[in-house]
């Protein structure tokens, strides 16, 4: 069975910093892809970043430059570190994974099969 749990959110005033961390739990083959998506309050779900089995990441065009990703491997963890934050950057953060590869774009939802509770970070003017 796999599961993963993040962990990490919080309040945080705009220009501060937060570090989102994902334990994922498996005893398959490390997954294909591991990313992070988020929601806003009456907005649809949006990619955030994600990163590969070979360590390639993408990240959605609002948040370059401001956020990073990263994987152990060895410790099945993936992180987000979130560097000068907007009041827009408010939202519940998901993790999720793919085991096996597929055809398509790194942000589409529907083909992450695991996905955790979710953290709640909001961000103040």
């Amino acid at each position: 069975q796999v599961q993963v749990a993040e962990s990490g959110g919080g309040s945080v005033q705009a220009g501060g910093s937060l570090r989102l961390s994902c334990v994922i739990t498996t005893n398959s083959e490390t997954p294909f892809s591991m990313a992070w998506f988020r929601q806003a309050p009456g907005k649809e779900l949006e990619g955030v970043a994600n990163v590969y089995i070979s360590g390639a990441t993408n990240y959605a065009d609002s948040v370059k430059g401001r956020f990073t990703s990263s994987r152990d491997s060895a410790k099945r963890t993936i992180d987000l570190q979130m560097n000068n934050v907007k009041p827009e950057d408010t939202a519940k953060y998901f993790c999720a994974l793919r085991l096996t590869a597929y055809d398509g774009p790194w942000n589409d939802e529907r083909k992450y099969v695991t996905w955790g509770q979710g953290t709640q970070v909001t961000v103040s003017s």
